[in-house]
């Protein structure tokens, strides 16, 4: 829509979505001060980070495939001087070349402008930052925003990885149902609607929209606007695990992220105008694991920085941080390859996941009987199942 006005939500906003216990979680003395031994004429003596010169690496080789053809493969070498930062302790949020690359990703695929004000804020109010893959990332998230007794709603249903972190967090979830289109906007509304009064509303939806593990099915772009709008009606966070939106081998027209559409998706303002988006109510968990290897253990997060900084809060007292030098091999890959390079590895990825569920479909299809929901009255037929657009599952 043109002349539409970006309006990202102030760090205020987020105090009312923090939970009990990130509200009171503190700075990390030697993990805040860490960015200031970057300084250029600073000897630092804080951060006990040993000599690099008693490390037995001095330089580190891979192959890898080409992507632009079927058989080449290229020898990337990182030498010494460029793998030493990663042999050492690095920033929380990830190794500055990687966090760059990512966020140059994220302006590519989703289309978000992405600067710096002098407040050191995104321009629309997003940064990225790194985690010990997504599910790491959803699980500090989770603490950042759920305290004890909160309802967290889900789709139903939901991702079994993420059945015992909001267990462990002590809230209830609240399921959503689901259908061949994905969540059910008309349930989540109804939900809403008649939830009971003096309880404590959910702050967050926790989906799977491309190739949901373990329907398989993908979000349509109709139910995205209705469950966008729906978080801006009831005022919630959506939390958007995406580890699938590269497996896509559907064929329509792949919908867009909530994350890029609620950048481009109007709401109506006080005087019943459509000229002004709001952005800053998604979360984005997008994953290296399904498109590089799932052991180099590398996801990223995209949103809002007041709920980022508080997730590395989490970070910078338990892990501390990613992998420094699993993030050095991921940026030297992602490097060599450039943006076009690396979404062509990821339309190859798709392509085969795409054959494989061909021919399991298949199979399903002469063993089980036809999967198409307009032969449901079919005598004889033993299961039925969504065909899927994207992902791993049926």
């Amino acid at each position: 829509m043109e002349n539409l006005k970006v309006k990202a939500l102030p760090a205020s906003f987020y105090n009312d979505f923090l939970s009990d216990q990130a509200k009171e979680w503190v700075f990390s003395p030697i993990r805040v001060l860490l960015p200031l031994e970057k300084t250029p004429g600073i000897l630092s003596v804080l951060s006990g980070c040993p000599h690099s010169s008693t490390f037995p690496f001095t330089s580190l080789s891979f192959t890898a495939k080409d992507p632009t053809t079927e058989t080449s493969e290229t020898t990337i070498t990182i030498p010494q001087n460029q793998l030493a930062p990663g042999l050492q302790y690095s920033d929380t949020a990830g190794l500055p070349d990687l966090l760059r690359w990512t966020t140059g990703l994220q302006e590519r695929v989703h289309g978000r402008k992405h600067g710096l004000n002098g407040l050191g804020e995104g321009v629309e109010g997003w940064r990225v930052s790194m985690g010990s893959g997504s599910q790491d990332l959803i699980y500090k998230a989770a603490a950042t925003m759920v305290s004890p007794g909160d309802s967290v709603l889900v789709e139903s249903p939901v991702y079994a990885g993420v059945i015992p972190i909001f267990k462990h967090l002590h809230c209830k979830q609240i399921e959503v149902p689901t259908d061949a289109n994905g969540i059910r906007s008309e349930s989540l509304r109804e939900i809403l609607k008649n939830w009971p009064r003096g309880k404590k509303k959910p702050k967050v939806l926790y989906t799977v929209p491309y190739g949901c593990n373990p329907t398989g099915m993908t979000v349509t772009l109709e139910r995205r606007k209705e469950v966008l709008q729906l978080a801006r009606e009831y005022n919630f966070i959506i939390l958007e695990d995406d580890p699938y939106y590269y497996l896509y081998y559907g064929q329509a027209t792949r919908a867009p992220s909530y994350f890029a559409l609620e950048a481009t998706e109007p709401f109506s303002s006080a005087d019943g105008s459509k000229t002004i988006t709001e952005v800053g109510r998604v979360l984005r968990f997008d994953s290296f694991s399904k498109i590089l290897s799932a052991g180099l253990r590398i996801g990223f997060a995209t949103g809002p920085e007041a709920l980022l900084s508080r997730i590395e809060l989490l970070t910078a007292t338990s892990n501390l941080q990613v992998s420094s030098l699993t993030q050095m091999i991921t940026f030297h890959l992602l490097q060599s390859w450039g943006y076009d390079n690396f979404l062509l590895h990821t339309r190859k990825v798709s392509e085969f996941y795409g054959e494989k569920k061909d021919v399991f479909e298949r199979a399903l299809e002469r063993w089980l009987g036809s999967g198409t929901n307009e032969e449901v009255a079919n005598e004889g037929r033993l299961a039925e199942w969504n065909s899927p657009a994207s992902g791993m599952f049926f």
